[in-house]
């Protein structure tokens, strides 16, 4: 088993993780998986990331899983379509009956596993869904807030989206960064320093104060909520998370990684998705969240397994701590 394979198994498995998030370039005719340039990292094919998730989805079949692809390099869908199918995942998507979804017309997840779609795809830029209606646009379904910010204060305001904030679902970029120079270069580089604090439950600058800030703006929770490095805290993130959907708290244990208790400068996005009280209890959840596993594991938070996603071209060593890093958290609370 390969590092990224064993970094799957990991957050979907041990930690509960159910939104995988992954930034693709094309790379001598495949879609690989690198943040900013591949010559300077690659984490290898799309096609082994899919396969694995394939396998560790029809291993759990009653789990879903959401898979945020970001395709800066405007990929035509139907390309990312041949590993989909290579995968068998063609089989396991969900296709929306239209382009955009309103957040109240989202099915069920036990919708979702009695249909066997357990796979819920979307792509920020390029989906085409006359072409592969199953990879959903990002944009006329989700709004997120601003990205890359160095402020502490959260205000979860509008920043990308092509649909209404009031029918769409919500992502919030709950991670904090501060910015370098390199060669010249302003970059991004995520803020270590304030981790426990930017990871926490309550306070300023805390997951709790950004998802207040949301509610006190759009009436409602956020969808998902994106962090840096989300075993930083141990299963304080998960614990909110389960508040927010008002289920019990998970009683699993969530290991501090060593890139976590490291002090490299890197970063990864992760886009997750909530939770339903189980998958015995069909109907109650909408088809963003996941229900929680049987054995008191934490299905309850969503984090993505993306092998690095760095805000910053990736230069000198900081290449060198990308792969398997920072992974995120993030919920759906219905």
């Amino acid at each position: 088993m390969t590092r990224d394979t064993k970094i799957i198994h990991r957050v979907l498995s041990n930690d509960g993780i159910r939104l995988l998030q992954v930034q693709t370039h094309l790379l001598n005719q495949q879609i690989n998986l690198c943040h900013s340039s591949c010559s300077l990292q690659s984490s290898g094919p799309i096609s082994n990331y899919l396969s694995t998730l394939s396998t560790w989805l029809l291993a759990n079949p009653t789990e879903v899983v959401t898979l945020l692809i970001t395709n800066p390099d405007s990929i035509q869908p139907s390309t990312f379509g041949e590993d989909f199918v290579s995968a068998g995942l063609d089989k396991l998507a969900y296709t929306p009956a239209s382009t955009a979804t309103s957040r109240d017309e989202w099915p069920t997840l036990g919708a979702m596993i009695d249909q066997g779609k357990r796979l819920v795809v979307f792509m920020d830029y390029n989906a085409d869904f006359g072409a592969v209606p199953y990879i959903i646009d990002e944009f006329s379904n989700v709004f997120e807030d601003a990205y890359d910010t160095t402020s502490q204060d959260f205000p979860c305001t509008v920043n990308r989206t092509s649909g209404s904030p009031e029918t769409t679902l919500m992502l919030t970029n709950h991670y904090l960064d501060y910015t370098t120079t390199i060669f010249g270069l302003q970059v991004f580089l995520s803020d270590k320093s304030k981790l426990t604090t930017t990871n926490s439950a309550s306070g300023y600058g805390s997951i709790g104060q950004g998802v207040a800030n949301c509610v006190d703006q759009w009436k409602r929770n956020p969808n998902f909520v994106l962090v840096d490095w989300y075993d930083s805290n141990g299963i304080t993130p998960f614990s909110l998370v389960a508040s927010l959907n008002g289920v019990a708290a998970p009683t699993n244990a969530v290991t501090i990684s060593e890139f976590t208790a490291s002090g490299s400068s890197s970063s990864s996005s992760a886009a997750a998705s909530g939770t339903s009280q189980a998958a015995s209890t069909k109907g109650t959840a909408k088809a963003t969240g996941t229900s929680t596993a049987s054995g008191g594991n934490v299905s309850s938070s969503s984090l993505s397994a993306a092998p690095a996603s760095l805000r910053i071209p990736a230069v000198g060593t900081l290449a060198a701590t990308l792969l398997g890093t920072a992974l995120g958290v993030a919920w759906i609370a219905i």
